[in-house]
């Protein structure tokens, strides 16, 4: 696979050969290493290997009650989040992967269902980003959903995928708030509630 790429406008168009993927190590997620060899114009450049967990195609819901002033949020145990800081339990907006066959709508719902108990009232997708690209192929596709957040559960998450997941509610401000304290250390988190600081005034008018 080549990718063609111009860099600095004026310089030749810089040409990426990526191999195909060789697995090294299959599990919870797929890894492989890839070699990828990188040219400028007709200049042989550097050659060099990468290895990428495999996570594919995954969803994010920021789940608002507008009526409330609430979002709706989860907290679980999560093994990097351990690993790098000491805290394992994650404050997090509802995300999960996509099935195969399924689409990133019908995956954003399920995901609504199964990790905060509630189906959406209305949704609407808002971008796709790409939380780590330097370590995975993971891309998310965020998406704001209108739920009656008085309906929540406790406690939910899908018991055969091994989730045990505390369904938290906060106001709006008290939300963005734990986001500028520090509090929340999840990057699909910090960037829903980001985006939604800066939307809030046209909150309404953007759900379908």
């Amino acid at each position: 696979m080549t990718l063609p790429n111009l860099v600095g406008g004026d310089r030749e168009p810089r040409s990426i050969t990526v191999s195909p993927p060789q697995p090294i190590g299959r599990g919870y997620r797929n890894y492989h290493r890839f070699a990828v060899a990188d040219r400028q114009g007709t200049e042989v450049g550097a050659t060099y290997e990468r290895d990428v967990l495999r996570s594919g195609r995954v969803v994010g819901v920021l789940a608002i009650d507008l009526e409330r002033d609430e979002v709706v949020l989860t907290r679980q145990f999560r093994i990097g989040g351990h690993l790098a800081t000491g805290r394992g339990e994650m404050i997090e907006i509802v995300a999960g992967g996509v099935d195969p066959g399924e689409t990133s709508e019908a995956a954003a719902r399920r995901e609504c269902v199964e990790e905060i108990g509630l189906m959406p009232l209305s949704m609407k997708r808002l971008f796709d980003f790409l939380p780590a690209p330097a370590l995975t192929d993971e891309i998310m596709t965020l998406f704001l959903a209108r739920v009656d957040a008085a309906a929540a559960p406790v406690r939910a998450g899908a018991p055969n995928d091994g989730e045990d997941i505390a369904v938290i509610r906060y106001r709006i401000g008290r939300a963005i708030e734990l986001v500028n304290g520090n509090e929340i250390q999840s990057a699909p988190t910090i960037l829903a509630l980001q985006w939604l600081q800066l939307s809030f005034s046209s909150v309404d008018s953007s759900i379908v």
